[in-house]
């Protein structure tokens, strides 16, 4: 039975816009109908690229489109609050980029926006969609490894120091912390239910450009269920992340990218999980929204708003222990 295609607006021509549209390529009953850029030239190269109906460099105006169902936020951080509101506002379903906002201040505006208008959003953790973390949020409903106890996840990488660039300008929310650090973070909160951890330990190392080039920072969810982070722009390092349990461990490796999952049962067995992997894997997460939109859905079970907020309220606090702000914020 064929299902209602959903219209997208992409809004932005960067990185992770041309990832989200390749995945959105591989989804069914998916069609990318409008992108937005304020650069007419830049945004009619990447119709040509992707195939794409429509050219807007007016966001309002796209919004007026009565074709368009969804919008996908591929903008800075800094622009998400305002960009969402609109959006919402306008009856158009969102899917925002990681982190969702700046702060849990501006995602909580967004959130009751959302509600107000009975509309979906959902951040767009893509790494929630993707099978290998699937199956091992099986495993652990399933109790294969016991209660849960200890988390360890990095996300490490050395990216070209340029002061204009998104990860380095801190007037676009530039900063280890937002940028990847959010990845590891949404793994714990995953792991010990989606709530606010009920202590951080947390260290800033600060650039020249004034952003944080390293975070890490020690999690504790309550007696004996911690999580230990690290998040990095300018060291590489082995980005696996582990779960550990009474019963057993589960292993994914080069976790934001995962292609597999490791179960290991102490005593035991141990099993190798490697599903068939269809396209970047940004298409499962574009699957589950706009399931969630067909069925009338204002927000994700997998990725639900008050876990968003739970960890913009973690990344709030690792900041405020280094009195670190952003421009504009209180």
């Amino acid at each position: 039975m064929k299902q209602q295609v959903i219209n997208w607006a992409l809004v932005g021509t960067g990185g992770i816009v041309n990832a989200f549209i390749t995945g959105l390529r591989a989804a069914e009953d998916a069609h990318a109908r409008a992108i937005v850029s304020r650069s007419k030239e830049t945004a009619e190269v990447f119709a040509r690229q992707y195939g794409i109906d429509k050219v807007y460099t007016d966001y309002d105006a796209m919004l007026q489109d009565s074709s368009i169902h969804a919008v996908y936020l591929g903008i800075p951080h800094t622009f998400h609050k305002a960009y969402t509101i609109r959006a919402l506002k306008a009856k158009k379903a969102v899917l925002c980029e990681k982190p969702a906002a700046v702060n849990a201040g501006e995602l909580s505006e967004m959130i009751e926006t959302a509600r107000s208008a009975g509309v979906f959003f959902m951040e767009a953790m893509w790494t929630r969609f993707v099978p290998p973390v699937c199956k091992a949020r099986e495993w652990l409903r399933y109790g294969l490894i016991g209660e849960a106890r200890r988390v360890e996840a990095d996300f490490c990488f050395s990216a070209p120091m340029n002061p204009q660039s998104r990860l380095f300008n801190l007037h676009l929310g530039g900063g280890a912390l937002l940028d990847a650090g959010v990845y590891p973070i949404s793994l714990a909160s995953m792991v010990f239910g989606g709530k606010k951890p009920e202590k951080i330990v947390s260290l800033l190392s600060l650039g020249q450009t004034g952003v944080d080039e390293e975070a890490s920072a020690l999690l504790s969810y309550g007696p004996s269920r911690t999580a230990s982070i690290c998040a990095a722009l300018s060291t590489a390092a082995v980005n696996d992340a582990w779960i550990y349990g009474k019963a057993g461990r589960i292993h994914l490796p080069d976790f934001v990218f995962s292609h597999s999952a490791d179960l290991t049962v102490y005593g035991k067995y141990t099993y190798h999980y490697e599903p068939e992997f269809v396209s970047n894997g940004y298409n499962y997460e574009a699957a589950a929204a706009m399931n969630c939109i067909r069925e009338g859905k204002t927000e994700s079970e997998i990725m639900p708003w008050a876990e968003s907020l739970a960890i913009a309220e973690t990344m709030d606090e690792i900041r405020s222990q280094w009195n670190f702000r952003y421009p504009g914020e209180a």
